[in-house]
Parts: structure tokens; C-alpha cells; sequence
């Protein structure tokens, strides 16, 4: 990098790092590092990509309804394509679900309604006829575009001044006369006065490298296929799951269906990869709710989900370390909250939370783990 002294230094480049470095650029001299070569290798780049306003605990649907206008009508020049594609969702019931996805549509405040079971079939023909008893729509959902989102944010960082360092894993951090100083392996020096965690998976591991007790982040492993879904023309298919979210298939590249089994696997961080089991089990809860043969297996991947002991994002500042903030526990959120959490995180550490933000504060405060 080219300067070692920066206001804010952020660790992390998926898209937690991304938006808040982006927004604080604007206002302070900022230093985002990344220990890959590339940029949201890790979650970010293996998201499913879809925008759904009624998706994970609170927090997340204030944010992710926070963030909706920012997709619609990015800034100018943010991207040279559109952030968003519209794709409904289709929330299926098989014999026993009816009653969760009876609480799930009086849960959505109108956002989610039901739909006959016929309609279903005529929108995805590939459905087994007998496999659902019961439907509901969410019909405002969207594709996101995550590269051009992500990207995106790294170039409005750039504009504003800001410098991005990859394969800059931090090996010491240390907190000396006012300054937050770290290591990378490149065997520079960096310091600032704010140093923001937005490691992902290695959040924990990070905070205790800068002798800040971890807040209990759990990776989890989520498993996806592409699988080709011959004779069926799937592009204009909703998103399909069961209520019970044991699975879902999304179209993807046009002719391929995207599935997975929904599966949250207890796992360290690393870069994660698809095991055998979990693949074979994703073809056969497909199978069972599809009349489509699971002839090949073009693709398999698999990424980590890190969550918080409650599942709420961690946002804001570790009291017991001023200038030490957390931005961590994004789940399986963090694309389709990226606007409105950056622009939060941002103000936490300026002191001026948009006002529209502000109710979103204490439940994503990280000292709640330390009561």
C-alpha cells in the first residue's frame, strides 16, 4: 500500500468490509486489507443472491427493507449493469407444513399471500404435482447482482482515495499510543485510530489477535449444485423452497437450476468445500420434489455462513477497546443488508447514524454478548 497511516483501517474485503470502507472514505482516509488474492473470495462470491424482505430475525429484515432503494436506483456510475433482476418466491408446503407457512404469510405483514398450488405448477412445470399441499408467494423478491454490488463499493472506495492491500493477511495487532497498528505479511506497518473486523469467518480468530475477547462466531457450511434441468426451460422460474427451508432451487446461467439443501454444518474457518454426503443428499431432496432426472452434476461449491450466538449481526464498537469496531455474524444476509449495514457501521463510527438507522443499533450491538 502506499501510505502506512490511515484513520480507519478495515480487515476484511467481502462485502461487510467493502460497504463500510466505501462510506467512510468519504469523510476519512481508509486502508482496506485482504488476506486473499482477490477480493470476497470466501462468502461473498458464493452467495445465492436473492433478495427476500422476509428473511432471518430483525435486524436483518429492518436492514435488508433499508437497503431495497439502493438496489433500484444505485448512484450513477455505480455499476454498469442492474443490481437487481425481479424472481418471486414461491414458499412451498408438503403434507405437515401447512401450518408453518400459514404462520409465515400472517408473519409478513401482507408481503407474503397465498397461491394456489395449480399456479405453482404452471410457473415451474418441473414440480411433482403431488409434492405440495399448500403455496405462498412472495412476489417483490429479486436477483442480486453481488460481483457488480461488490464491485461497485471497491471502485467508489477507490475514487474517494481509499486503498485496498490484497494478500495482506494481518499477522499482529496491537493498540499503541492512540493507534491501532497492524502487520501484514507483506511486513509493512499499518496504523490508524478506528480498526474495523469485518473478517468473516475469521472474526473471532482476528479479535483475539488484537487481544479482544471473541463474541462466540459459528461458521457454517452451506452446500449448492448446478445441475442442467433438461427438457425444462427454467429461466423465468421463481425461486422455489419448502417452508421448512430444507431445500431450494433457483434458475441460474439461463438454462441450470442452482440447489441446495439449506444446510447450516458446524465448521471452522477455512475455505470451505463440498462434501460428498451433503451433494448427494442435495440430489435426492431435489428429486423428491422435482420430475427432473439429476442426470449430471455440472458444478458443486460450498461457503461459509458465520452466525452470532443470537444469529443478529455484530455492529458497532468492543467497549472495552475504544477504536476496536465489529462488523460480523452477517449469516446468510449479508448481500441483500450490505447497503443499509455499511451505511450504519459508517455512522457508528462518525457518530451520526442516519436516523432512519437508528432503532437498528442496540440490536445489533456487540456488547450484548458481554452481559
Amino acid at each position: 500500500m502506499d501510505a502506512h497511516r490511515f484513520d480507519v483501517i478495515v480487515i476484511g474485503a467481502g462485502i461487510a468490509g467493502a460497504t463500510t470502507a466505501a462510506h467512510l472514505a468519504k469523510h476519512f482516509r481508509v486502508g482496506l486489507i485482504e488476506m486473499e488474492e482477490s477480493a470476497g473470495y470466501h462468502t461473498t462470491g458464493r452467495s445465492a443472491a436473492i433478495w427476500m424482505l422476509n428473511y432471518g430475525p430483525p435486524d436483518v429484515r429492518l436492514m435488508t427493507g433499508g437497503s431495497r432503494e439502493f438496489f433500484e436506483h444505485p448512484p450513477e456510475g455505480f455499476a454498469d449493469v442492474p443490481l437487481m433482476q425481479r424472481r418471486a418466491v414461491v414458499h412451498l408446503a408438503p403434507p405437515g407444513e401447512e401450518a408453518m407457512l400459514a404462520e409465515k404469510i400472517a408473519a409478513s405483514d401482507g408481503t407474503i399471500t397465498p397461491i394456489p398450488v395449480a399456479e405453482v405448477l404452471a410457473m415451474a412445470p418441473g414440480l411433482r404435482p403431488d409434492y405440495a399441499v399448500a403455496a405462498a408467494i412472495e412476489p417483490e423478491s429479486f436477483d442480486m447482482d453481488v460481483a457488480a454490488l461488490h464491485q461497485g463499493y471497491l471502485k467508489l472506495l477507490r475514487a474517494r482515495g481509499g486503498q485496498i492491500g490484497l494478500r495482506s493477511r494481518a499477522g499482529q495487532i496491537w493498540q499503541q499510543g492512540g493507534l491501532w497498528r497492524v502487520t501484514t505479511a507483506h511486513g509493512e506497518t499499518l496504523g490508524a485510530e478506528v480498526l474495523v473486523n469485518a473478517a468473516g469467518a475469521w472474526g473471532d480468530e482476528l479479535a483475539v489477535i488484537a487481544g479482544v475477547p471473541p463474541i462466540g462466531l459459528q461458521p457454517k457450511r452451506r452446500t449448492a449444485i448446478v445441475i442442467d434441468p433438461a427438457p425444462y426451460e427454467v429461466a423465468d422460474w421463481p425461486l422455489l423452497g419448502d417452508v421448512a427451508h430444507t431445500w431450494y432451487a433457483r434458475p441460474e446461467a439461463r438454462r441450470k437450476l442452482m440447489v441446495s439443501p439449506a444446510d447450516e454444518i458446524d465448521s471452522p474457518a477455512t475455505d470451505a468445500q463440498p462434501d460428498e454426503l451433503d451433494v448427494a443428499i442435495t440430489a435426492d431432496r431435489f428429486s423428491q420434489a422435482f420430475n427432473i432426472d439429476v442426470r449430471r452434476i455440472e458444478h458443486s461449491w460450498a461457503g461459509l455462513r458465520s452466525f452470532t450466538p443470537d444469529r443478529s449481526f455484530a455492529l458497532g464498537e468492543e467497549a472495552s477497546r475504544p477504536g476496536f469496531f465489529w462488523a460480523v455474524g452477517q449469516g446468510g444476509y449479508g448481500i441483500q443488508t450490505a447497503p443499509a449495514a455499511g451505511r450504519l457501521l459508517a455512522g457508528l463510527i462518525r457518530g451520526e447514524v442516519p436516523a432512519e438507522l437508528q432503532r437498528i443499533v442496540p440490536m445489533v450491538d456487540p456488547m450484548r454478548f458481554r452481559k
